[in-house]
């Protein structure tokens, strides 16, 4: 993919016909720069400035209502695949020309948003070069442009004379890679596992505790055979797919691995994470991942769960209701 972010100093004008050429294209647009190229597949303006590059005739005046309209008429005008307006907190708006898609914000965060908007467009571009859909690739540009501003925006980032004062989670899929990433930063690397078939409230506060422990959380989640021979006929209630996406969208995890044996501990001998978190209703002795973790000079830790969450619970409510 390419990602043009054009300030008007002439390179994006000189490189227009090469770049007409080119099927993954991502143009962030500013207002001294000129239109993108037509055939992009996805341009990134900010609500200010898709009010400013609409079209004047008949322009509507502010919100999302407007929003849409400028992002309509622009699909129209510059003759590209889709436009997303960036809303700030509020997330982003898709447009394909009709029936826009609104993208909300995992989270509202009013820090420093310098940058922001820098971190939507290149995540954007690097999940259309992965092979998501576009609307698959704004998703992650919100939440990783959230993500940025919760943490402190360019504010946050450490002087490179310093060095860093933590090691920053890089955007990836592939927990091995994330872990190794990390390591190399000297960060510290957390992993949690589970079945997490029934996501609940008690498994989404012991992986955010979990991410405060180090710079990023793999999380370690049993596969469909693994969950039956643990739980018993009719579990996993959701599939290992529609388990796992659901973690990968919560901020807090940064990346999904999966083990088919019934204990985790060949998953984490490659993975080698300096911190094993499990929840408090194991005790030590249930435990085994404990004596694998000290022989790479790890430590297995037991993190609190809310009382009285379980997918066991959930199911046993569920099915009381439908009798």
């Amino acid at each position: 993919a390419v990602l043009v972010s054009d300030y008007g100093r002439g390179a994006a004008d000189a490189l227009r016909d090469v770049l007409a050429e080119r099927p993954l294209l991502v143009w962030d647009p500013h207002p001294r720069g000129g239109p993108p190229v037509p055939g992009t597949r996805l341009v990134t303006p900010a609500e200010k400035e898709a009010h400013g590059f609409a079209p004047r005739d008949g322009r509507p005046g502010g919100g999302l209502r407007a929003a849409a309209q400028h992002a309509a008429a622009l699909v129209r005008e510059w003759r590209v695949a889709a436009v997303t307006v960036t809303l700030g907190s509020r997330g982003a708006l898709l447009s394909y020309g009709e029936h826009p898609l609104l993208v909300p914000a995992p989270a509202a965060h009013h820090g420093d948003s310098c940058g922001a908007g820098d971190r939507f467009a290149a995540t954007a571009a690097g999940l259309l070069a992965d092979g998501a859909l576009v609307g698959e690739a704004v998703e992650g540009a919100v939440a990783a442009a959230t993500a940025f501003v919760a943490a402190g925006g360019a504010g946050a980032l450490p002087p490179a004379a310093d060095g860093p004062a933590t090691a920053a989670a890089p955007d990836t899929d592939d927990p091995h890679a994330l872990a190794d990433r990390v390591r190399a930063q000297h960060g510290t690397v957390v992993a949690a596992g589970g079945c997490f078939d029934l996501l609940h409230a008690g498994h989404v506060g012991l992986l955010q505790a979990a991410r405060r422990l180090g710079d990023c959380l793999v999380v370690c989640v049993n596969s469909d055979a693994s969950v039956q021979r643990r739980k018993g006929d009719g579990r996993p209630v959701n599939p290992l797919a529609d388990r796992v996406r659901v973690l990968r969208a919560l901020a807090c995890v940064d990346a999904v691995a999966v083990f088919d044996e019934d204990t985790p501990e060949r998953l984490l001998g490659d993975l080698r994470p300096d911190v094993w978190v499990k929840g408090g209703d194991y005790a030590g002795a249930d435990l085994p991942e404990a004596a694998l973790l000290q022989e790479w000079g790890g430590q297995a830790v037991l993190l609190p769960y809310l009382d009285g969450r379980s997918s066991t619970a959930l199911m046993a409510r569920a099915a009381e209701g439908v009798r």
